[in-house]
Order: structure tokens, then sequence, then C-alpha cells
């Protein structure tokens, strides 16, 4: 996927070194991905403006994986993308959405604040893992996206709706995915257990796990993310920030969308204490651990602003030394089993897409 989207051959364009496949697609993604909840007013509003240009950000720094959910904004986060996308060619980008709640129209009034968005309460949320949930709810995205396709599907959150996402919403998937409607399918969740049953017992392609596999959590190493080793199945890593407390330790740091507990705000000032004296940022050190697992394809970040797109990038690139990750392990704040990063050269974020681990 060529940055100005140019193509390589007739059968269609050159595939990017810098990108790698989901499963055994032809999906490519690059190491970077930009997730737009926050674009779609996450906590607080952001301009038509501010979402677009957030998007090209990352398009001219190198993204071109993009996520997006009908739950982000009641719809919102996919309008604006699809809106900052216009234009570019199809073949360079990727984008995936999400199913399992479907969104229907509401004269209740009110904001979404309660859900954590701030858009109008237009629609209400109705979870949906049926086979007839999941299609129209593609439908509705790919209306709101304007394309008339999408690359990767993701199971959203089914946690208490196992049952009904087993039985119905993954074969529901798997049929679209043989009609070649989608590219890749999987599942997306704030949990390993789940997703390792979903990489063990079905055919997906891909995991979106979000905060388990992070300098704070590691619990996708477990089970998680040997499995999808040994079966093949790639892993999209989400929430590497911990919802704040990895970018930005302190007071009123959140952690999984909730006040950090003082525990793990001493741990992460302690970590960032570490990387400061290796000469690097948290952010960086943070990022580059995420990506530095074998079954790990692409780490998901998102952005608000076209300021936090391009820092994204920059911590990225940034080599983190050898060295942080052996004192890490020295004062037990790092499995000794976890892989990590080795010394790489730093990546012009400006001129290179996002480097692969």
């Amino acid at each position: 996927m060529a940055a100005d989207g140019a193509t390589g051959t007739a059968a269609g364009p050159a595939p990017d070194p810098r990108t790698r496949t989901l499963g055994r697609t032809s999906v490519r993604v690059t190491a970077l991905a930009l997730g737009t909840a926050a674009i779609g007013n996450l906590y607080r509003e952001v301009s038509e403006e501010q979402a677009h240009d957030t998007v090209r950000a990352a398009w001219d720094a190198g993204v071109r994986y993009f996520d997006t959910a009908p739950h982000y904004g009641i719809g919102l986060s996919e309008r604006r993308l699809g809106a900052a996308l216009r234009g570019r060619p199809r073949s360079a980008y990727t984008v995936s959405t999400k199913v399992g709640r479907r969104l229907e129209p509401t004269g209740a009034g009110g904001d979404d604040l309660a859900d954590g968005f701030a858009v109008p309460a237009t629609h209400r949320r109705v979870w949906d893992f049926s086979a007839d949930g999941v299609r129209r709810t593609l439908d509705a995205s790919l209306e709101r996206l304007g394309l008339d396709r999408v690359d990767v599907v993701y199971l959203h959150d089914p946690d208490d709706h196992g049952e009904q996402a087993f039985r119905e919403g993954y074969p529901a998937l798997e049929e679209l995915r043989a009609q070649g409607v989608v590219g890749a399918i999987g599942a997306g969740m704030n949990q390993a257990e789940m997703l390792t049953r979903f990489v063990r017992d079905t055919d997906v392609d891909v995991v979106l796990c979000a905060g388990r596999y992070t300098l704070l959590d590691q619990r996708a190493l477990t089970a998680l993310l040997p499995a999808a080793r040994e079966r093949g199945t790639s892993v999209v890593i989400g929430g590497a920030f911990n919802s704040g407390l990895l970018a930005d330790p302190g007071p009123g740091a959140t952690y999984d969308y909730a006040a950090a507990p003082p525990g793990l705000l001493e741990r992460a000032l302690t970590l960032q204490a570490v990387a400061g004296r290796h000469g690097t940022t948290l952010r960086a050190a943070a990022l580059a651990f995420c990506a530095a697992h074998p079954a790990v394809v692409s780490v998901l970040v998102g952005a608000r602003s076209p300021h936090e797109a391009r820092d994204a990038v920059r911590q990225f690139t940034a080599p983190v030394p050898s060295g942080l990750w052996q004192e890490l392990r020295e004062e037990g704040l790092l499995p000794a089993d976890a892989p990590v990063p080795t010394d790489a050269p730093a990546v012009d974020p400006a001129v290179n897409p996002p480097e692969l681990p």
C-alpha cells in the first residue's frame, strides 16, 4: 500500500513491505493504527474540522489502518472517518469496524454521556449478535462510512453475549468472509479469556485485545498470545496506555476508564522514572512493548487532535534503549518471558510509514 496510492501491477497495488497481513488473508495493516473513538466525541466534543485534521495527520505520518465502530458516538466516528478518507485511493488503506451493538432511532432526547460520548442521544444501542443483526449493523456502517466494503469486522465486546456470538454472530461473519464481502474477521474485547476461546475454537483471522497486554497488565501473555502464535492468528493491541495512565501518570489519571487505583498509579510513576533514566518516554516504552510480541501485527492508538496523532507516531518510531527492558526485569516490573524490542534506528515519521517490529 504505497503512501501515494500508486499501483504496482495490473493485478493491483504492490504490497508495502512495511505492512503485515492479517492471519492467512490478504488484508494488510500498518504497525501503528489510528483508533477513532475520540473523534466520535469520546467524553467531550471534537469539531468536524479537528476530526478531519486528526485523520489527515495520521495519514501524512504513514498510518494506513483505521479502526472504528457504531458504538463510538452513535455512528459519528464512522461518519467522520469516512468523510476524512473520501478521495483517498481505496486500495491504499484498511478500515475495520465492529458488530454487536445495533443502533435504533429513539426520540428520548438528551445526550449520550452515560455511554461516554458527547453526542445527542438520537439512537439507542441494542445488543445483537444474531446473523441478521450482524448483517444489518454492517450495512448501516457501510452507509455511514460511505464505503462499499470494509476490510475487517470484529464482534464487539460479546462478554455477556458469548453464546449468541459463537452460535450466530461468528458464523455470519464467516459467511460474509466466504462471500468476499469482508476480508478478515475477528473479535475485539477488553479481556483475554474469551478472545483465547475465539482463537482456539473458531477460524478468526485476527483478535483485537484492548488493555490486557501493556506494561501494567500482561494477562494476554498467559494463553491468548501463545495460542494466537500457534494458530497463526494475528493480534491487534489496543489500550496500550490503559486509557491514559501510561500516557500521563499523575493526579486524575485514569485506568480502564476509571480513576487509577493508588497502587497502579505508583507503579506507572515508577515505570515513567525508569524510562526517563534511559532517555526515553513512558509512552514510547508502552508502545514498543506492545509491538514486540511476535503475534502482534499492529498497535491501535486513539487520538483526538493532529498533535496527538503525530505524537503517537513519534513515540512509536522512537528507539527504546535495551537497558530499559533489562532494568524493568531486574526490578520485577516486567515478566522475564515477555518479549521486548531490540535496539533499532529511529524512523523519521514525516517521510516514512511506521516500521514493523
